[in-house]
């Protein structure tokens, strides 16, 4: 079977002071498990899905059978996009301007300050539950910034994924209430650049 549910990369403690333990339990424990048992539960009648890899699922789901494609749009969605979150998070691991990924930035958006701005904005003003995203579009070969709803996956819209924050509150909420703004600042002390440099380069190649 080609889907499994895994442990995270880290202790549940290792980002703590800006992600607490006990929120990085819940959301790994009960949230990620819940969108992979879902998604899980809706291909069951399906093994050729079994067999698929959930980024080929998602790139296609019009290739879906449409009583099950609202599902695994959802709980495959948040199945992936948790674990892509969980890949790129890591303490102490800084901006490099001098990184493949640092010029790429700094080429698009000026500096990193105003990459800093343009991606912390488009993660406080998407409404509701959703991700904000650094992405490389294969057409244009360029970086963007995009939101999206729910557990839409950019995968889907044929953008691929190179950073992501999670903004649904119970990413948050134990430790910031309803202070978002707070939240996604402290998320820039445990991006792990090395992983998005390394995505960035396998894409662009």
């Amino acid at each position: 079977m080609t889907h499994q549910f895994t442990e995270l990369p880290y202790g549940y403690d290792s980002l703590e002071p800006y992600i607490d333990e006990a929120t990085m339990k819940i959301h790994h424990d009960k949230h990620h498990k819940a969108y992979f048992d879902k998604f899980m539960t809706a291909i069951k009648d399906y093994p050729e899905l079994h067999k698929k890899p959930i980024e080929n699922i998602l790139k296609d789901l019009s290739k879906l059978p449409e009583n099950i494609k609202p599902s695994v749009t959802n709980n495959g969605g948040g199945f992936y996009n948790h674990d892509f979150f969980w890949s790129i998070l890591k303490k102490n691991i800084p901006f490099n301007n001098a990184s493949e990924i640092g010029e790429a930035i700094i080429k698009k958006f000026g500096n990193f300050e105003d990459f800093k701005e343009q991606f912390s904005n488009s993660a406080l003003t998407l409404f509701g539950s959703g991700w904000s995203w650094l992405v490389y579009d294969e057409k244009t070969k360029k970086l963007e910034i995009i939101q999206t709803k729910n557990q839409d996956c950019p995968l889907s819209i044929e953008k691929i994924p190179l950073l992501a924050i999670d903004v649904w509150e119970h990413t948050y909420y134990l430790k910031y209430q309803n202070r978002r703004a707070e939240y996604i600042e402290e998320f820039f002390n445990i991006i792990n650049w090395e992983k998005v440099e390394e995505l960035f380069v396998e894409a662009r190649d």
